[in-house]
């Protein structure tokens, strides 16, 4: 088919698994070896102990590929032995689906029920979040994973709002709980602050917050980066046509100097639209002409031919 005319589906898998590069690449196979998909991107650390794969392809084969992911993480990870500084509830976290080209956002509800029913066939609960939640509540995936993975192990079977969409009403033995839905794009976009003070970082991923009263379409947490001399404020970007990345990184600077501290560098987890990259660019370069900067202003645009 034509480039450009494919259907195409990003995913961005995420397991606890941050510290067994053999585990990793075991499950990152699995879609490696999935016919119509292609790696994008891999990063794992022992900090967060916590994998993220970003791979895109065809519809069907972003669903297979990321079943058999699936199956082999849930055959490699004990959550019972599990430890790490990101909210988890299971050995498969989150797995989303993301239109990328020519996809509506219905079909990706449509892969996402089917990976659910999937993973409830080997015993493992599954929430729906996103543009896939069954309630208002569980389209923010902090709601869902209230308590983590040690909470929720207990709550799941005796209070009817952790009830899962799909499969049983208690954790599988090593597995836990996954969640899954359509979303659109997100950024994972860390800012380091250049302190070793993680009380520091957690202050100000509390001001940044949705939740907190900070900017609309972000999720922050500050954490600790053993053997570094900075921590980190992790950022979800669930929007960012409607908050940009330099807005994120503007407020990160100004709360960060209210303690005395400089922004010392930034961390991308994964990939990341490039219309993102040219909003902020934008910005930066403070370009005063009329017209916004877009893809057709880069040469590389012209290359395709």
């Amino acid at each position: 088919m034509e480039k450009g005319k494919r259907k195409i589906i990003e995913s961005i898998l995420n397991f606890s698994e941050g510290t067994d590069s053999e585990k990793v690449e075991a499950i990152v196979s699995e879609i490696r070896n999935t016919h119509e998909t292609r790696i994008v991107d891999v990063q794992y650390d022992s900090d967060y102990n916590r994998a993220v794969i970003t791979f895109v392809g065809t519809p069907e084969a972003v669903l297979n590929a990321n079943i058999a992911a699936a199956k082999k993480a849930i055959e490699l990870i004990d959550m019972n032995k599990h430890k790490g500084q990101h909210p988890r509830i299971g050995a498969v976290d989150v797995c989303p689906f993301v239109p990328a080209q020519n996809v509506t956002i219905e079909e990706c509800k449509d892969l996402a029920i089917k990976f659910a029913e999937a993973m409830a066939k080997e015993g493992v609960p599954v929430y729906l979040y996103e543009e896939s939640a069954t309630k208002p509540e569980r389209r923010n995936i902090d709601n869902i994973r209230v308590g983590e993975y040690e909470g929720l192990k207990n709550t799941i079977k005796t209070n009817l709002e952790h009830k899962p969409d799909y499969g049983p009403s208690e954790f599988h033995p090593t597995a836990g709980a996954t969640i899954t839905g359509a979303r659109y794009p997100l950024i994972s976009f860390n800012i380091n602050l250049g302190t070793t003070d993680v009380k520091i970082a957690k202050k100000v991923a509390k001001r940044i917050h949705q939740r907190s009263g900070g900017l609309v379409n972000v999720k922050a947490m500050g954490t600790e980066i053993k053997g570094r001399d900075y921590v980190q404020v992790g950022i979800s970007n669930i929007n960012f046509r409607k908050t940009p990345l330099y807005r994120q990184m503007e407020l990160v600077k100004i709360e960060a100097a209210r303690f005395g501290v400089p922004v010392v560098g930034s961390e991308l987890v994964g990939v990341l639209p490039i219309d993102a990259v040219l909003n902020s660019l934008e910005y930066y370069l403070q370009l005063e002409s009329p017209k916004k900067l877009e893809q057709k202003h880069l040469l590389e645009y012209y290359f395709d031919f």
